[in-house]
C-alpha cells in the first residue's frame, strides 16, 4: 500500500472529521428546537492486516449515535397545551399518514378541527374516556385516538343522586292521616317543606317538593312509641298555582322513617333513602340517613349532583396524563388519558424528520404505560423540554475536528509530495 495506503487514511480522517463537523453543524442549528436531542459522532479503527517488515495503514470508521435518553432542560410557558415529560418514556403521535411514531416535543396546539397537533404535524395520541376507565395496550398502539379537544363544547350530566341534611322538630304536631302530603288533598298539611334542583337528560331544570310530615305516635300512644315521618316528593311542575296541594299528579314517591327516642335518629329498621324516576330523567336516589328528630328547628340543606348545559372553560392536563375538561359551572370531566411509551435503549431508536422517532431492531420492544407508572415519568403542563445541545460544547468540537481536519489534509498533502518525488527522481 506504501503511500497510496498513507493517502487514503488521510481522506479516512478527513471524511470521519467532516462527518463529526456536520453533526456538530446540526446540533447548534437545532440547539433551540423543542425536544431535540444532541447527536455526536463516534469514532472507531480501521486496522489493515499487516506482513513482517511492511505496514499497511488503515483508517477510521464513524457511526452517529443519538442522546436520546438524556433530558433537556425544562422551559416553563403560558399554553396548558404545552406539554413535557419529566423522566422516562415518549408521547406517542401519529403522522397524518396515519403512522404512529414517539417523540418528546409538546408543543400541541388544536387545528381547526380540536385535534393536539405539534409543529411538526403530528397529531397527539390518547385513550378515550368514552366507555369508562381506560387501559392502555402494553406493547402496542392499539386502542389509541387523536386527542381531540374540540368536540367537547356542551356538557350535561343527568342528576342521580342526593342529600339531606336536616334536623326534623320533635315538637312538631302529629298530621292526620287524611291530610297527609300522601293524598294530594286540597287540605293536605304538613311539618316541614323544602325543594331542590335537579336535571333531567337533556340538562333542564326539575324543581322538586320535598314534604316532611310527622305521622306518628298518636294520641294515646305508649309513651316508648317510635316517632314516625312520612317523606313525598312531587314534581313543582304539577303544583297548583300557589305552588300547593292538589298537585295534577300523584308523589313521585313517599316513604316512612322511624326516629329512636335514645338519640334522635333513624332506628336500624327505617328507610334511609327514597328512590324515584326524575321526570324525563334518571332514577335518583336521596339520602336521608343524616336526618334527625331533636328539639330544634328545621333549617335543611340538600344537596343534588348534575349539572344543566355548560359550555369548556378551559383544558386541564394533569401529570398522570388525564386531560379534563374545566366547565364554567365548575365541573371537571375526563376526557382523554395520555399513555407514554418505553424501549430498553432510547439511544438506539431511528431519527426520523420532524423530531419523532420509530422502534429498531436495536432499540428493543415497544412497552406502553401511563405516567407515574412502572417507571415511566410525570406530564408536566405548561412546560416544554428544551434541547439538550451545550454550544460551548458545540464550539469545542468544532474548534477540534477543525483542527484535526487541517491535521489530516496535511498527511494527504504530504503523500502527495512524496509521490511527486517518487516520479520526478527518473527525471
Amino acid at each position: 500500500m506504501g503511500l497510496y495506503g498513507m493517502m487514503r487514511t488521510g481522506v479516512s480522517g478527513m471524511s470521519a472529521q467532516a462527518n463529526r463537523l456536520s453533526t456538530v453543524a446540526d446540533n447548534i442549528a437545532n440547539a433551540n428546537t423543542t425536544g431535540y436531542k444532541r447527536s455526536k459522532t463516534e469514532f472507531s479503527s480501521l486496522v489493515v492486516p499487516n506482513t513482517p517488515g511492511y505496514y499497511n495503514s488503515g483508517g477510521v470508521k464513524t457511526s452517529v449515535r443519538y442522546e436520546v435518553s438524556k433530558q433537556g432542560v425544562l422551559q416553563y410557558t403560558t399554553s396548558g397545551n404545552d406539554l413535557a415529560i419529566n423522566g422516562n418514556g415518549f408521547f406517542i403521535v401519529e403522522s397524518p399518514n396515519g403512522t404512529s411514531n414517539l417523540v418528546r416535543a409538546g408543543s400541541f396546539v388544536p387545528d381547526g378541527q380540536g385535534r393536539l397537533v405539534n409543529a411538526a404535524g403530528f397529531y397527539l395520541m390518547g385513550c378515550n374516556y368514552a366507555n369508562g376507565e381506560p387501559s392502555a395496550v402494553a406493547n402496542g398502539f392499539n386502542g389509541l385516538e387523536v386527542v381531540n379537544i374540540g368536540a367537547y363544547e356542551l356538557s350535561v350530566t343527568p342528576s342521580d343522586a342526593g342529600l339531606i341534611l336536616a334536623n326534623l322538630p320533635a315538637t312538631a304536631a302529629v298530621v292526620d292521616a287524611a291530610r297527609l302530603p300522601s293524598t294530594n288533598a286540597a287540605d293536605a298539611s304538613y311539618s316541614a317543606k323544602s325543594s331542590v334542583v335537579v336535571y333531567d337528560n337533556l340538562g333542564s331544570e326539575i324543581l322538586l317538593d320535598v314534604f316532611l310530615t310527622k305521622t306518628g305516635p298518636a294520641a294515646g300512644s305508649p309513651p316508648d312509641t317510635e316517632p314516625t315521618w312520612e317523606v313525598a316528593i312531587y314534581n313543582q311542575a304539577d303544583a297548583s298555582a300557589d305552588t300547593s296541594f292538589p298537585y295534577s299528579t300523584g308523589p313521585l314517591a313517599t316513604t316512612t322513617l322511624n326516629f329512636n327516642l335514645a338519640n334522635g335518629r333513624l332506628t336500624a329498621a327505617s328507610n334511609s333513602d327514597i328512590v324515584f324516576d326524575i321526570p324525563g330523567g334518571r332514577e335518583f336516589t336521596l339520602d336521608l340517613k343524616n336526618l334527625t328528630q331533636l328539639a330544634t328547628s328545621f333549617d335543611p340543606e340538600i344537596r343534588a349532583n348534575g349539572n344543566g348545559p355548560s359550555p369548556i372553560q378551559s383544558i386541564n392536563i394533569g401529570g398522570d396524563g388525564i386531560v379534563s375538561a374545566v366547565y364554567e359551572n365548575g365541573e371537571l370531566k375526563a376526557l382523554y388519558r395520555i399513555p407514554l411509551a418505553s424501549v430498553p435503549s432510547p439511544d438506539q431508536l431511528t431519527v426520523m424528520p420532524g423530531n419523532v422517532y420509530s422502534l429498531s431492531p436495536e432499540s428493543g420492544a415497544l412497552r406502553v404505560g401511563f405516567p407515574n407508572d412502572s417507571g415511566l415519568g410525570a406530564v408536566i403542563s405548561g412546560a416544554l423540554e428544551g434541547s439538550n445541545v451545550d454550544i460551548a460544547e458545540e464550539l469545542t468540537d468544532m474548534i477540534e475536528s477543525q483542527r484535526n481536519y487541517t491535521a489530516n489534509s496535511k498527511v494527504f498533502q504530504t503523500g502527495s509530495d512524496l509521490l511527486d518525488l517518487l516520479v520526478n527522481l527518473k527525471r
